[in-house]
């Protein structure tokens, strides 16, 4: 089936439909229908506009390219497979939750709660904004991802981040074996309660970065700003640059050209440091 410059705006207007195609076709109208394309497959939408609730659930083979989700278009793709998005804007609440299988390139997002309970998740050159982003999603894959919203990426699992500019409060909070590779990362409290999180050749900024980790690791990289840094952490950390001050890690090593001050309380069993 395919729709040219339809306009849509009924209940499930086009539910349970299979390979469908739609072009220029706008979701919105005075019935302010919801889950237009609900429980559909394969379904391909070019250069379409959403303005309307939940449009895309349960379905299975979704692509999207030059789509755009207003505001009002809330948790656009939930509990849905097999979702490539390119050249997108994604500008709705909670735009994919339990979702599988998940492609976005090239694409705006600004959606608070976006990528929640979702895995299999690859996202190159985007730009996002919004808080709690991703919350406990699995196996992901961000290259070239620019975002900033607090409270991003915690209780994640399985991930790498690669050439990723991350303006993020409260990010990889209890996260899991996750990898950052050449990026940069502002924010306060930065990785708390982390297991087997990896910075490797990155910029790190913010106070109070990497307390109660296990099995933390930085690998050339720059801390700026960074105070009451690696409180009761496992780690093993390359620093490039001198750190303001250090609290009571707990066991490691940490090799770095200078620090401002290390403060080791009573009943700490001190990690190694080397000055280089």
């Amino acid at each position: 089936m395919l729709l040219k410059n339809a306009i849509m705006d009924e209940e499930r207007a086009l539910y349970g439909s299979e390979n469908v195609t739609l072009e220029n076709c706008v979701f919105d109208g005075p019935s302010d229908g919801e889950s237009a394309l609900k429980e559909c497959r394969c379904v391909v939408a070019r250069d379409c506009t959403f303005n309307l609730r939940y449009p895309l659930w349960h379905d299975a083979g979704v692509k999207l390219s030059g789509a755009v989700m207003t505001e009002f278009c809330r948790a656009a793709l939930w509990y849905s497979t097999d979702i490539e998005i390119l050249g997108s804007k994604l500008h709705g609440i909670k735009a994919v939750r339990e979702c599988k299988g998940v492609k976005i390139s090239d694409s705006d997002i600004n959606s608070t709660e976006f990528g929640w309970f979702s895995n299999d998740i690859t996202v190159e050159s985007t730009h996002a904004m919004g808080e709690y982003m991703f919350l406990r999603s699995s196996d992901m894959r961000l290259c070239k991802f620019n975002m900033k919203g607090k409270y991003s990426f915690q209780y994640i699992e399985n991930a790498t981040f690669e050439n990723c500019t991350l303006d993020t409060k409260d990010a990889f909070w209890h996260a899991k074996n996750v990898t950052v590779r050449n990026s940069v990362v502002r924010g306060e409290y930065l990785g708390w309660y982390a297991e087997n999180l990896t910075f490797e050749n990155c910029v790190i900024y913010g106070t109070q970065p990497l307390c109660y980790c296990k099995g933390l690791k930085l690998i050339n990289c720059e801390m700026h700003e960074c105070d009451l840094a690696f409180e009761r952490s496992d780690v093993v950390a390359e620093i490039t640059t001198p750190v303001v001050s250090i609290k009571n890690p707990l066991s490691g090593k940490i090799t770095l050209p200078a620090v401002g001050e290390i403060i080791t309380e009573d009943g700490f069993k001190k990690c190694e440091f080397e000055f280089v």
